[in-house]
């Protein structure tokens, strides 16, 4: 008969051996997903590049990565350098700059207010702007600017992005901003067209959902996000702070140029805060990811309740741009998420709107090639539907006579050409103005580069002369007829 410590020390022990197993299982993924790094294009053959052998292509310095499974972070890491002058790695608690992923997060600042009754989407913004009020004019014919237009790049207004500033150069405030006066280095914000017409891309926009928020509460920015968003999400190492304040160091992500030269100063301030000015960590944004798919079900409200969450995960006028995310159905699943470009930093995010499935990935560089890499290669492990985007091409040989024909200049528009050469028996192809790209053959017609998702054809006459190409990019037919 077993003893009452014999019972006892049974479940512990099939406890510690679970335990152990789901730690080996992680490490086995994660070394998996290392070794699986692919782009939108692969050649039929090549084996998947390991990240290491990425970030040294690309010249990444630091890295940092989370990956989401059934609504709980399976596994968070760093890699390479925070800083390579000072040696400092990157671990999950370095803070990088998330960019324009500040908007998403802004979102949830703007629509819990609305929750709370403090502001309508579907009202004319001045009537919450009283700092300063958006000067209408005759290009808006008319419509008022809501917040809804704002959140969802419908409002018909400029400024895509921002530059940030550097350190010990003086900081313009949100209205000199807004009416880009200096120091500000951007022009004002002001309508392009009619709001409600599309949605364009507006940095402007959010900076004006950032003056309304202070304007309602009160509040500074970063004061307001801090504890009406980031501290009830679990965010506690980010902030909106811009300048930073009271963060050691030592816990920062310095930027890179795409040649891996570090920015002077180390990082840009962006007091554009709701559009560029959070530092975060991939751990952080995935709580944030977490809790928007517990509340979208109805699991769970530490900010927005699950109608509000709905809300804000709808796409507002066209099929991708809701309040502060982009929503996509990939292959039948759909995702919510957003990316990051600020100077020296790029990030991305997915999480699934249905099985709490997620990644995040923040690099310190201008380079971001290898973000859709590693997702490609978190998405094959995991099985992640949809979230894996990667078409196989096979190489055929094609006789050099044969692409020494295609050799001459293409107008492509009247004042953009595309060159294509023939070097060291490769076809390489240069639009006006950008890097010349080798061209592939799939046919004896048929070329495509591995840098961008184009497909190049050569389309001969009656007599066998090769007048024009036929340069296809995201279902865009563009017929180029030969000048030279």
């Amino acid at each position: 008969m077993k003893t009452l410590r014999q019972l006892l020390i049974l479940p512990l022990l099939l406890l510690v051996q679970l335990s152990a197993f789901a730690q080996s299982d992680t490490e086995d993924k994660i070394q998996q997903v290392e070794t699986n790094l692919v782009g939108s294009l692969q050649i039929a053959g090549e084996k998947p590049g390991t990240l290491q052998e990425r970030m040294t292509f690309y010249k990444v310095n630091g890295l940092s990565i989370a990956v989401i499974q059934n609504y709980h972070i399976a596994w968070a890491k760093g890699y390479g350098l925070a800083d390579d002058s000072l040696k400092i790695p990157v671990t999950p608690q370095t803070l990088f700059q998330a960019a324009s992923i500040s908007k998403s997060l802004n979102g949830v600042g703007v629509l819990k207010l609305m929750q709370t009754k403090k502001l309508d989407l579907y009202t004319d913004i001045n009537t919450y702007l009283t700092s300063w009020k958006f000067p209408y004019d005759s290009l808006s014919k008319g419509k008022k600017i809501t917040v809804a237009n704002l959140l969802s790049h419908t409002g018909g207004l400029g400024i895509h992005g921002f530059p940030g500033y550097r350190q010990g150069k003086p900081l313009p405030t949100i209205v000199q901003i807004l009416d880009g006066q200096k120091p500000a280095n951007t022009s004002a914000v002001r309508s392009m067209y009619e709001p409600g017409l599309k949605s364009e891309y507006s940095g402007g926009g959010i900076t004006i959902s950032q003056m309304i928020v202070m304007d309602i509460t009160h509040e500074p920015y970063a004061d307001y996000m801090k504890k009406e968003v980031l501290q009830p999400l679990g965010m506690t190492s980010s902030t909106y702070s811009q300048p930073l304040i009271g963060i050691k160091p030592a816990l920062l992500a310095t930027a890179y140029y795409a040649n891996g030269k570090q920015i002077p100063g180390k990082y840009h301030i962006y007091p554009e805060q709701g559009a560029a000015g959070l530092w975060t960590t991939p751990t952080d944004l995935a709580k944030y990811i977490i809790e928007t798919q517990l509340a979208y079900e109805g699991k769970s409200a530490k900010v927005l309740n699950q109608a509000t969450t709905q809300l804000r995960l709808t796409p507002y006028l066209d099929k991708t741009a809701a309040l502060g995310v982009f929503t996509e159905d990939m292959d039948g699943t759909k995702y919510f998420g957003h990316g990051g470009s600020n100077a020296g930093f790029r990030s991305q995010y997915y999480g699934s709107l249905e099985g709490g499935n997620g990644v995040v990935v923040m690099v310190n560089s201008d380079r971001g090639d290898i973000i859709p890499e590693l997702v490609n290669g978190v998405a094959k492990v995991y099985g992640f539907k949809g979230l894996y985007r990667s078409v196989v091409k096979t190489i055929v040989s094609v006789p050099d006579a044969v692409m020494q024909i295609y050799v001459g200049k293409y107008a492509i528009t009247p004042t953009v050409t595309l060159t294509i050469t023939y070097e060291e028996g490769k076809l390489k192809g240069q639009p006006t103005g950008q890097s010349k790209l080798i061209l592939y053959p799939e046919s004896q017609t048929k070329f495509f580069p591995r840098e961008a998702p184009v497909n190049v054809e050569f389309v001969k006459d009656a007599a066998g002369k090769v007048n024009e190409v036929v340069v296809l990019e995201n279902g865009h037919r563009t017929e180029a007829k030969r000048i030279q």
